[in-house]
C-alpha cells in the first residue's frame, strides 16, 4: 500500500464509518452491496472467494486482517463475487511462507474494493441490531471516471442498493457449461454448481469422479449421467429466487441419493415441502455451535447463509441438526426417500473438520442404495489444499494451469 486514501462507509440509514480506501478503486469510485460481518479468525482469503458472498460486502470482526497473505491454494472460486471488504486494521505486509502476494495486491488484481481502519466493532453491533443492510464505501474525492465521491454521494449509492432479496445471484456465479472434477471410480457424483467451493470438490473427489453441472440443468439431464449420487452445492442470495433448481430437486428425489449444503440444503428443505425465510443479519463464521440430534454430540462448525429453513414447516423430513446459538434448523434427512442435507459447510474451508464425517455417510449413502447394504466407514478422503490438485479442478473451476504440489499446510 502507497498513501493513505480517507474513505467513508455510509449505510442506507445515514451511519457513517470513517476510514482509509484499500484494494481496487471502482470506476466511479463507490462499491455498494448488503453488508454482513464473518467472525472467522483466519481463512479470510477463502471466504472473501466464497461465490456465496455474491451481492455482499464482507465485515471481519477480528481486527488483523491480511496479515499471512495470499496464496492460489486458497482460492476457492475462480474470482471473488463480493462486492467489498470492510476491515479494522489491514496489515501493511504479510509474513508467512506459503504466501505468493499482499492480500491488498490480491483485491487489486480481482478489481475489488476494500476499506480499512473502520471500528469493525461498532459496525457489528449496528447489524446485529438493525439485521443486514445496503451500504456504499468510497475514497472521497475524485474518482476515475470524474466524479466526486463525498458522504451524500454515499448515501444516495447505499439507499438506491437493492441488497440480495429477489436476485438470481446463483446465474451470476455457476459454471456456463459442465466439466469433470477427479478421476476415482468408486462412485460417479452430479454436483450442481450454485456456487460450488473448490474445498467441496476436493472433498468430493476424495471418494470419485464429479460431473459438475450448471444450476439450471434439470433432472433428466443429470440422471441421464447415471449417477451414483447428485450433490447441491452452496451459493448465494435467495433460494425463492431459482425456482428451476427446486424443480430439478423434485424430479431427482427418490430416483437417486442426495446430499446438500447450505444453498443446496434449503433448496432440498423446499423440494420437500418446507418454508425458507431469512435471517436478520444470517449466519456467517467459523464458530457456530451445532446439536446432532441422533446422540447429542455438538460440532463446531463453519456457516455462511443469510436464508434458513423456518421451523415446524417440514412435513417429509425430519431434523437432524440445530444451532445451539438460535435454535435454526442446521440439518434434515428424508423420511421417505434417500436424502439429506446440512446449513453448514462440512467441508470448512476455512473453518473446523468436526462435520467433515457428512461427506462419508453420503458415500454411505451411495452404497446402501447400490447395494442394500448398510456401510460403516467409506475409503476416501479430500485432497488438501497444498497436495496436487484433482484433474480438472484447477482447469475448469479454478480456470487457471492445473497446480503442482506445495509443501506445508492450510492456514
Amino acid at each position: 500500500m502507497t498513501g493513505i486514501r480517507e474513505a467513508l462507509l455510509v449505510l442506507d440509514d445515514g451511519t457513517c464509518f470513517e476510514g482509509e480506501a484499500i484494494g481496487a478503486t471502482p470506476a466511479n469510485g463507490i462499491a455498494t452491496g448488503e453488508v454482513v460481518f464473518n467472525t472467522v479468525l483466519h481463512g479470510y482469503q477463502e471466504v472473501i472467494s466464497d461465490p456465496s458472498y455474491a451481492g455482499q460486502i464482507i465485515t471481519f470482526t477480528y481486527p488483523h486482517i491480511g496479515n499471512y497473505g495470499v496464496t492460489p491454494a486458497d482460492d476457492e472460486y475462480r474470482r471473488p463475487f463480493c462486492r467489498g471488504v470492510v476491515v479494522r486494521e489491514p496489515a501493511r505486509r504479510r509474513s508467512n511462507w506459503r504466501a505468493t502476494e499482499d492480500l491488498d495486491a490480491w483485491l487489486v488484481r480481482h478489481g475489488l474494493a476494500g476499506i480499512g481502519g473502520i471500528d469493525t466493532r461498532r459496525l457489528t453491533r449496528h447489524i446485529r441490531d438493525t439485521g443486514a443492510v445496503p451500504g456504499a464505501f468510497g475514497a472521497l474525492g475524485d474518482a476515475p471516471n470524474g466524479s466526486t465521491v463525498d458522504e451524500a454521494v454515499l448515501r444516495a449509492a447505499a439507499v438506491a442498493e437493492p441488497g440480495t432479496d429477489g436476485v438470481d445471484l446463483v446465474a451470476q456465479v455457476t459454471t456456463d457449461r459442465p466439466y469433470v472434477v477427479g478421476e476415482r471410480d468408486q462412485f460417479r457424483i452430479v454436483a450442481y454448481d450454485f456456487g460450488i467451493k473448490t474445498t467441496i470438490l476436493r472433498h468430493l473427489a476424495g471418494y470419485g469422479t464429479v460431473q459438475v453441472v450448471p444450476a439450471a440443468t434439470s433432472a433428466d439431464d443429470v440422471l441421464a449421467y447415471e449417477p451414483d449420487g447428485v450433490f447441491l452445492s452452496n451459493g448465494p442470495g435467495d433460494p425463492a429466487t431459482v425456482p428451476y433448481a427446486v424443480e430439478a430437486v423434485e424430479g431427482l428425489l427418490g430416483q437417486v441419493p442426495v446430499f446438500g449444503i447450505c444453498l443446496g440444503h434449503q433448496l432440498l428443505a423446499a423440494a420437500l415441502g418446507a418454508e425458507i425465510t431469512k435471517l436478520p443479519f444470517g449466519h456467517h463464521g467459523g464458530n457456530h455451535p451445532v446439536r446432532r440430534l441422533r446422540d447429542g454430540a455438538v460440532e463446531i462448525t463453519s456457516q455462511n447463509h443469510n436464508f434458513a429453513v423456518a421451523e415446524g414447516s417440514l412435513g417429509r423430513a425430519e431434523v437432524t441438526h440445530v444451532n445451539l446459538n438460535d435454535g435454526v434448523i442446521e440439518g434434515i434427512r428424508s423420511s421417505d426417500v434417500p436424502a439429506f442435507s446440512v446449513q453448514h459447510h462440512p467441508e470448512a474451508g476455512p473453518g473446523p473438520h468436526d462435520a467433515a464425517y457428512l461427506f462419508a455417510e453420503f458415500a454411505g449413502l451411495m452404497i446402501h442404495v447400490r447395494t442394500g447394504q448398510e456401510v460403516v466407514g467409506v475409503s476416501g478422503g479430500p485432497y488438501l489444499a497444498d497436495e496436487r490438485s484433482p484433474a480438472g479442478l484447477d482447469e475448469h473451476h479454478l480456470q487457471r494451469r492445473r497446480s503442482t504440489p506445495t509443501a506445508g499446510v492450510s492456514t
